[in-house]
């Protein structure tokens, strides 16, 4: 059964993959050959010798702390062979001493370098470890049954250095019938996991009390409001979040608020159909709408499936930077299972995308009548 995709710790973020040994040997070795010929065919031998000195340096940006330590020393000990055996000629030995303790004062830097960039590694997959389990508890693991519907989805977080998106859903059945949350929040990293967690738990604790999705929208909006006034004054940049909220009772309708969220999919009977919500402003940006928050109704009868996805598959790009059609890709998924469905498309939009490497979230949540009705 399809449900959320939950990456390991270190999935979003890797740290560099050091080259092999005899890989580095040979390349060191190759690279100090060359420097050496070039040297003979110019006349300027030791002065070429210069050149070695970027070898620890680019060493420490890719390699362990003990490769780039053996690249500092053969090359310290390369040039300080080269500066003691060949004669002196027109060049003094203040300037040979000098390029030898430049080389080894390089060498040791870029030691040190490596040791600082590989700690900063650690802590990014110490930082993503913790940001992942804090993701593991906001999110509730997918299928949900309700005595109203059957929610099956996919979510899978964006796989870069950034830690993780902002994408969130949940499920609530409250007295007035089961309430779906689906929401991005805008940005990427801790940050956005501090706003989703007050939207989410806004959510789950209003939707139980506010017996209109109006009031629960309007105390959704205010919760983020306060997160953005707690934001500016640690420093942090505010957030909105597009959200679109469902509420599903045992009557043959639904009804939706679109805070400036992609709108739904009604699949029936061989149809795909865009219901006509009206789109408002997203979470936190209340003040500046025009119009007052309303409640769209539509029809979903049994045997329907309402699909609902954030811009994360709708934004996936191709190679070639066309985005991906949703529409279209859905009409040749109808054949699928609700439960099935999720993972088709979010499979399918990756195949879409190539070798493009995508930059968002996607998270995909199919609704159902519960066959508990």
């Amino acid at each position: 059964m399809t449900g959320s995709r939950r990456p390991r710790p270190t999935e979003d973020f890797e740290a560099i993959e050091p080259p092999g040994n005899a890989e580095l040997v040979a390349g060191v070795v190759s690279v100090t050959v060359l420097v050496e010929v070039l040297g003979v065919l110019s006349g300027s031998t030791v002065w070429l010798l210069g050149l070695l000195v970027f070898l620890p340096g680019t060493a420490s940006a890719l390699c362990s702390v003990r490769q780039t330590r053996f690249v500092a020393a053969w090359t310290t000990l390369v040039v300080t062979a080269s500066v003691v055996v060949r004669p002196v000629g027109g060049e003094h030995w203040f300037d040979r001493i000098l390029l030898m303790l430049l080389t080894l004062a390089l060498g040791m830097t870029s030691v040190y370098a490596c040791g600082r960039r590989i700690r900063r590694e650690h802590e990014m997959l110490n930082l993503r470890s913790a940001a992942a389990a804090m993701q593991r508890h906001i999110l509730h693991p997918l299928p949900v049954v309700s005595d109203d519907v059957l929610v099956n989805g996919v979510y899978e977080p964006v796989h870069e250095d950034r830690l993780v998106g902002g994408d969130i859903y949940d499920v609530v059945a409250s007295p007035w019938g089961t309430r779906v949350l689906i929401g991005d929040v805008q940005g990427k990293g801790l940050a956005a996991v501090g706003a989703a967690f007050a939207v989410v738990g806004a959510f789950r604790e209003a939707a139980h009390r506010e017996p209109t999705l109006t009031a629960l929208v309007d105390v959704l909006d205010a919760a983020v409001v306060r997160h953005n006034s707690q934001a500016q004054q640690t420093g942090e940049d505010e957030r909105f979040v597009t959200a679109l909220i469902i509420g599903i009772d045992a009557g043959p309708e639904a009804q939706a608020v679109n805070c400036g969220h992609i709108p739904p999919r009604l699949l029936h009977e061989g149809l795909v159909t865009t219901p006509p919500l009206d789109s408002g402003v997203p979470l936190g940006l209340a003040e500046l709408a025009v119009e007052p928050t309303t409640v769209d109704w539509f029809d979903f009868p049994p045997g329907t499936t309402l699909l609902l996805t954030t811009d994360g598959l709708t934004e996936t790009r191709a190679d070639d930077g066309t985005f991906y059609p949703l529409d279209e890709r859905l009409s040749k998924h109808l054949g699928l299972s609700p439960t099935e469905l999720p993972g088709a498309l979010h499979d399918d939009a990756r195949a879409f995308a190539g070798e493009a490497r995508r930059h968002d979230d996607i998270a995909v949540l199919t609704i159902r009548r519960s066959p508990r009705r």
